[in-house]
């Protein structure tokens, strides 16, 4: 059994992989400060509630876009499961070829998706993340890595909305019933909720202009369902599109 690990700003992944099937994900706070053994000691309890045994781990592969933690998932893994992790980055293979200017300068979570999302629709395919932040990927018909545009997450925008206002609190992200507010929490949650799906209309219809009109469009992410509830733009929402792809990339580093 392989166990993947998505190392994010707020959130780590994780998924337990029987062969190509997804048996069972979690998901952990990110916190820079805790230690090997405190992710351990947490794992060493969560694997078993579904249905997971640390025998059973016979490989580990990660990407981390928070460099403090990648050592001490490292270090769980070769504690915990005795395993070497995968751990995707200069060098590793994945598949794709990336353009960006600088490689190196490319999360390689984005690369790690990208993998996933031609694999899986083909090409040429745009990948919307939300996460920390919400970010926007074009991969081409070839399945090469073009680039893409980074803004700022539905949860940040909320958070700031609140620390830099006086009379303004933090809201429930949910739909609301209508875009025009009658009072101070729906107004907020119209903001929230409708700016995005626009914000994403309005950058898939850009991308498709670089990348073409048939240009498949891939939702992941913490927030991808919520805002997927209100718009036709997604052809598939694939919430776990990174685990999947940390998957591919360790079967392809094998031998």
């Amino acid at each position: 059994m392989l166990l993947a690990i998505d190392i994010g700003n707020t959130n780590v992944a994780i998924g337990a992989f029987e062969g190509d099937q997804l048996k069972a994900t979690w998901r952990l706070a990110t916190d820079p400060r805790r230690l090997s053994d405190q992710y351990g000691l947490e794992l060493h309890g969560l694997l078993p509630l579904k249905g997971v045994t640390i025998s059973e781990i016979e490989g580990c592969a990660l990407c981390s876009v928070v460099p403090t933690l990648t050592p001490a998932f490292e270090e769980v893994c070769r504690s915990l499961f005795g395993v070497e992790p995968l751990v995707v980055g200069t060098g590793t293979k994945t598949g794709v070829r990336v353009l960006y200017d600088n490689p190196r300068d490319v999360g390689a979570d984005r690369i790690v998706d990208a993998a996933a999302a031609f694999q899986l629709y083909g090409g040429p395919t745009i990948i919307v993340d939300f996460g920390t932040a919400t970010v926007f990927d074009a991969v081409s018909g070839q399945g090469e890595y073009l680039g893409g545009a980074i803004a700022p997450g539905i949860l940040i925008a909320a958070e700031s909305l609140v620390q830099n206002t006086s009379q303004l609190r933090r809201v429930e992200l949910v739909r609301p019933k209508r875009v025009v507010g009658t009072n101070t929490i729906a107004s907020l949650q119209a903001g929230l909720f409708y700016g995005y799906v626009s914000l994403v209309e309005g950058m898939v219809a850009r991308f498709k202009e670089d990348l073409g009109s048939d240009a498949r469009v891939v939702a992941t992410g913490g927030q991808a369902s919520l805002i997927a509830q209100d718009t036709e733009v997604f052809d598939y929402v694939n919430p776990d599109l990174t685990l999947l792809g940390l998957r591919q990339i360790y079967d392809l580093n094998q031998g």
